[in-house]
């Protein structure tokens, strides 16, 4: 091919390149068009930050001198000629817009890494107009920069429940953290949840938010005993009752005779589970409907462990009574969790007077939100809270923070504040009118699926 027939092809050339950016360009400012107002700030955003790289990186010490001249500098340079300029580095940053900020994905460089990158967070914040970055490795040679230009924490958040089934219940979705990420809380092998905090702030709708979550699927079933009412159709769970199979209001009594049920569900699934599951552990293959994992809410737990004092016949009768709804309880905690058995403890704050400490030192996970005092707070969350003042629950008594909590989360250093939804009533009411046919017994189940050489029922008066 001459040179002259190269050139006649250059007008042909110029005009596709030129459509592919016009097509570009197209799709770009239709997106853009479309999105609503949030999303258009954040791409706005995610364009100036990408604009911006090269010469932010420079300033932020976040780029490296290259003295060493590529192949064709050296080639292009004879032995007279003065020695090629040195190249100025920048990591290649892919930037995506969302509601909160931007998602940017950069590669590292010599002299230029994680630690590099996070030393300069603060200040990316202010250039990016940001209340927030955080930098974490994504991947051998690579980071993650998450910026949050609106602040997730005092975003309130709303949850519609699909009314599917979950694909995967061993994992409880909390909400997002301070960088709009989700929160997840892995619920395989764990046998209990503490949940503190003061009234009003949250606690009751994250765990309506569980409950409305799990409903659809016959593997999962729901006790409640709610230490705040009476009788069931007074409570904040009124609407889930048919999606529970059994309830109980503040009544001692009553509470300690669900407990006692529930010990002899543990005790005849700890005796019959290599029968039915061929397995020790129930994680290793999961709840199944013959099999559901059975959740134990304790609302207002305190209620039913109350330490009471007096010398007259009832006094003595219900510190007795407490006293043993603390013994089944602990058996429950303690021992359940191989059998599918999981309690969750809601009170205002987890001290050792409301829920004792052999019973809540041994729940893996716990979450708190706002609190009072700095005693609550370490209750509820461990003595670690002290170093960690910016979590502290301590600061979530604003009412811009109803809905967000404190906890400790597995492979992440220290305590993340999660903003948790609200779930409104209408949809609680919707999940629990359409899966009450999901709910059964797991006595029942036992009962049908152990083996008739099994005695469920040998124990039912130490129970």
């Amino acid at each position: 091919m001459t040179v002259q027939e190269i050139y006649g092809y250059a007008p042909l050339v110029s005009v596709a390149i030129l459509t592919v950016f016009a097509v570009l360009a197209a799709v770009w400012l239709g997106r853009y068009i479309a999105a609503d107002r949030t999303m258009k700030a954040s791409i706005r955003q995610a364009v100036k930050v990408r604009w911006g790289w090269k010469r932010l990186a420079r300033m932020q010490r976040l780029s490296v001198t290259d003295k060493t001249p590529t192949l064709l500098a050296s080639l292009a340079t004879s032995d007279n000629d003065k020695a090629p300029k040195p190249r100025e580095l920048t990591p290649a940053l892919k930037v995506k817009p969302d509601r909160f900020g931007i998602v940017a994905r950069a590669n590292c460089l010599p002299t230029v890494g994680l630690e590099e990158f996070q030393k300069a967070a603060p200040y990316l914040a202010n250039a990016w107009g940001c209340v927030r970055v955080s930098v974490m490795p994504d991947g051998p040679g690579h980071v993650i920069i998450r910026g949050v230009r609106r602040d997730p924490l005092i975003t309130p958040t709303e949850h519609v429940p699909t009314g599917e089934e979950p694909e995967d219940l061993a994992t409880w979705h909390l909400g997002v953290d301070d960088f709009a990420q989700p929160v997840t809380v892995p619920l395989k092998d764990v046998p209990g949840v503490t949940v503190a905090g003061l009234p009003g702030y949250g606690k009751t709708s994250l765990i309506n938010k569980f409950i409305c979550d799990c409903a659809p699927s016959p593997n999962v079933q729901f006790a409640v005993a709610d230490g705040k009412v009476s009788t069931a159709y007074e409570g904040d769970y009124a609407d889930l009752m048919h999606r529970l199979f059994a309830f109980v209001g503040d009544d001692l009594d009553e509470a300690n005779a669900l407990f006692k049920r529930l010990v002899k569900l543990r005790r005849g699934r700890s005796a019959s589970i290599k029968d039915v599951l061929g397995v020790k552990n129930m994680w290793h293959v999961g709840p199944s409907e013959k099999w559901p994992l059975t959740v134990l809410i304790l609302d207002e737990a305190h209620t039913y462990f109350r330490d009471y004092k007096g010398s007259d016949r009832e006094t003595k009768r219900l510190a007795a009574l407490t006293a043993e709804n603390a013994r089944l309880v602990e058996d429950l905690v303690k021992k359940g969790r191989s059998v599918g058995i999981l309690v969750v403890l809601a009170t205002q704050k987890t001290t050792g007077d409301a829920i004792p400490t052999f019973i809540r030192d041994v729940c893996p996970v716990g979450l708190s939100f706002a609190q009072k005092t700095a005693e609550a707070s370490v209750a509820a969350l461990g003595e670690a809270i002290r170093d960690w003042p910016d979590a502290n629950p301590m600061h979530l008594q604003d009412p811009s923070y109803v809905g967000v909590a404190s906890m400790a989360l597995q492979g992440r250093p220290g305590f993340t504040r999660v903003r948790t939804p609200y779930v409104d009533d209408a949809h609680v009411a919707e999940i629990g009118n359409t899966t009450g046919h999901r709910t059964c017994d797991p006595q029942i189940l036992l009962d049908h699926y152990a083996p008739a050489r099994i005695d469920l029922h040998k124990d039912d008066e130490a129970a």
